[in-house]
């Protein structure tokens, strides 16, 4: 199942408590670094309700942690503790210690075909704690914003509008206006740094791959993504020039996303599934990973060998994936914080 984005989740907190700690000194290092994440399925770690959630039901954790848990991902190999999801604040002790995780699968900037709390909610979330005092000062001090979103927007967007890409720049636009009033109202409630994933290659995801079989990647759909990443760029650095700051930076999941999955393609043994998911409805567009009917017969099928899949199913990576991503993002990562 898809796990290791979260690996870069924290490795991006373990390089920005070293920076800190050379920076200013070891009464900072002292500190616990808190990390507060929004956004989707890439980065929610379990706030969907265990009565609807897919990621609380087989085959979801069937690799990792050998059962569902909730979670679309997973940092345990790092040897740090992820934030709780902000459903289960209340039944965890110290749970806000690490920070929290405001992000909900399925979910988008604007509204979705998921009814969960898109990203403004997430942020009502966040905003509420504050001025309850949940989170002080002192923690915001030592905090990092990881935001993970937009996917979902365009998958409805498409599912809306029968894959018409005409006005798909127009969307983006839409997008791009809320997202930066998103990004800068949680740098307003005192994150001091945040960083944005550029959005990965949606014409690479396997339910727009289908349509070619799974041979190849819809190439407009690419060229939206890289339309997306120009104008969260300027944003950004938009938002950064307002007060001559870098607290918002990027991380390059379109390029990452892109090197590992041509690596994969290129280097992976005999019998690996390229495009194609390891996990999928036994008819598409009808059933997905996880479907069952009345009396619990599945309705899906699993591929033989996970780790010859670079996706999960027909959104997410696997957990192979996941790691080639994350290592062809990883040795730019300390450029980040330079």
């Amino acid at each position: 199942m898809p796990f290791s984005f979260f690996h870069l989740l924290c490795y991006i907190t373990i390089i920005f408590a070293e920076v800190d700690a050379v920076n200013e000194g070891a009464s900072k290092s002292k500190s616990k670094l808190r990390l507060f994440v929004f956004g989707d399925s890439y980065v929610d770690t379990g706030n969907w309700r265990k009565s609807i959630g897919s990621s609380w039901k087989e085959p979801y954790g069937i690799t990792f942690p050998g059962k569902p848990s909730g979670r679309f991902s997973d940092a345990s190999y790092l040897g740090i503790r992820t934030p709780i999801a902000y459903k289960w604040r209340k039944e965890v002790k110290r749970s806000k210690e690490y920070g929290m995780n405001f992000a909900y699968g399925g979910t988008g900037v604007l509204d979705t075909l998921a009814n969960q709390p898109n990203m403004t909610t997430q942020i009502d979330f966040f905003q509420r704690l504050v001025e309850q005092k949940v989170y002080g000062k002192q923690d915001l001090d030592n905090s990092v914003g990881l935001i993970s979103v937009a996917g979902n927007d365009y998958a409805t967007y498409l599912a809306r509008n029968t894959h018409n890409l005409q006005k798909l720049g127009d969307f983006t636009k839409k997008i791009m206006d809320q997202l930066e009033i998103n990004i800068d109202r949680i740098r307003g409630l005192g994150v001091k740094r945040i960083a944005v994933t550029l959005i990965e290659p949606m014409g690479c995801i396997p339910l727009q791959a289908a349509s070619s079989s799974y041979s190849n990647c819809t190439q407009a759909l690419n060229l939206g993504s890289k339309f997306h990443n120009q104008m969260l760029n300027q944003s950004l650095q938009n938002l950064n020039a307002k007060d001559n700051s870098t607290v918002f930076i990027t991380l390059d999941l379109y390029d990452a996303f892109f090197s590992a999955l041509n690596k994969f393609t290129t280097h992976a043994p005999a019998g690996s599934l390229g495009l194609k998911p390891c996990c999928e409805g036994k008819e598409m567009g009808k059933y997905y990973c996880g479907s069952v009917d009345e009396s619990g017969a599945k309705l899906y099928t699993i591929c033989e060998n996970p780790n010859l899949s670079f996706f999960w199913d027909t959104l997410h990576p696997s957990q192979n994936g996941w790691h080639s991503i994350f290592s062809s993002l990883r040795s730019s990562l300390h450029k980040l914080t330079t």
